[in-house]
């Protein structure tokens, strides 16, 4: 199969002939036909996930079709249209899985980090991490859904908020257009919050009920003055952006952060105390969420909105995602039907 390769922090990608891994129980075989370029790959091309080990295929948004099924898979046939996102497996003895939250797998199994992804052409996955995609998806529309997409609905469903409550979803990027699109479809009264005037038209044709410009006002002010948010999901990884937030939401609010400041979130305990707020941080899903989160993408009409490139064009396509160029989502095509 062909692959994209890193083999070293900062070293380029390299694409190369590789054998197929073969099988272990439990275990299936995708052929790899749409695979999304995240923000978080960089945590293999620059080192910066503690103990990578090397050489490594990245990719969590891997979408295709099981080509082959190791011993002990039930759940699962030659064919079924699958995808994998950053929640690769668990090992289901830990105390998180014997309580029954998989997602927060002491040993949990990192689809392109801990083992190889789909930058590739074929992938072996525990059949346990497959998400089932909707008959009628595309696979490069699926791909995108299995990271920003079950970041954004799943963190959307677990913030607290009930339909008619006012919900806020701070940036416009890969996460950001598709929160918008998912709380909008969830009932919730959604503010947009960017910078520039220019952005209002595009949010409010996602779904979005109010645009605030941080550029001319205060979003917590503008928020406050709604009545305070139920929750605000906190997309756009700038620090000060973020820890502002907290005096917009309402009392018992929740500020959801998904994207990953490089600074530390500066936040007055008062405005948590005075409020009764919460800060959280939230990290996509298992694969039982990952289909519920494009099965109602399917059911509301949610869409990413993607540039498609080839396995050839990897490295283009990563360094316009790290460069802010991609509207919004770089998803690879390695194989059509």
């Amino acid at each position: 199969m062909k692959a994209i390769v890193v083999h070293s922090p900062g070293k380029p990608f390299t694409q190369e002939e590789r054998e197929v891994q073969q099988l272990r129980p439990g275990e299936v075989r995708i052929r790899v036909h749409a695979c999304g370029i995240c923000r978080s790959d960089e945590l293999v091309t620059a080192g910066l996930w503690p103990g990578l080990e090397y050489p490594r295929v990245p990719g969590h948004e891997v979408a295709g079709v099981v080509d082959a099924i190791g011993d002990g898979v039930n759940q699962l046939a030659v064919g079924a249209r699958v995808g994998v996102g950053w929640h690769g497996g668990h090992d289901g003895t830990c105390d998180a899985c014997l309580s029954g939250k998989f997602q927060r797998c002491q040993n949990a199994r990192i689809t392109g980090i801990s083992t190889d992804g789909g930058y590739a052409e074929y992938m072996i996955a525990p059949a346990i991490a497959c998400a089932r995609i909707p008959d009628g998806m595309e696979f490069d529309q699926a791909a995108p859904l299995l990271c920003a997409g079950i970041t954004s609905f799943n963190a959307l469903r677990n913030s607290g908020a009930r339909s008619g409550d006012l919900v806020g979803v701070q940036g416009l990027g890969g996460l950001g257009h598709l929160a918008i699109q998912y709380a909008r479809a969830m009932g919730f009264e959604v503010a947009a919050i960017s910078q520039g005037q220019e952005k209002e038209q595009f949010a409010r044709r996602l779904g979005a009920h109010h645009y605030v410009d941080t550029k001319t006002e205060s979003a917590a002010a503008r928020l406050t003055a709604f009545g305070g948010a139920k929750a605000i999901l906190a997309t756009a990884p700038d620090a000060a952006s973020v820890s502002a937030l907290v005096e917009g939401l309402g009392t018992d609010g929740s500020l959801l952060v998904v994207g990953v400041p490089s600074e530390p979130l500066k936040i007055e305990a008062q405005a948590l105390i005075s409020g009764y707020r919460r800060v959280l941080g939230w990290s996509s899903g298992t694969a039982v969420d990952s289909t519920d989160a494009m099965a109602f993408a399917q059911q509301q009409g949610i869409e990413a909105m993607i540039e498609t490139f080839s396995l050839d064009q990897t490295s283009t396509a990563f360094e316009r995602m790290m460069q802010g160029k991609v509207r919004f989502k770089a998803v690879l095509q390695l194989a059509r039907g």
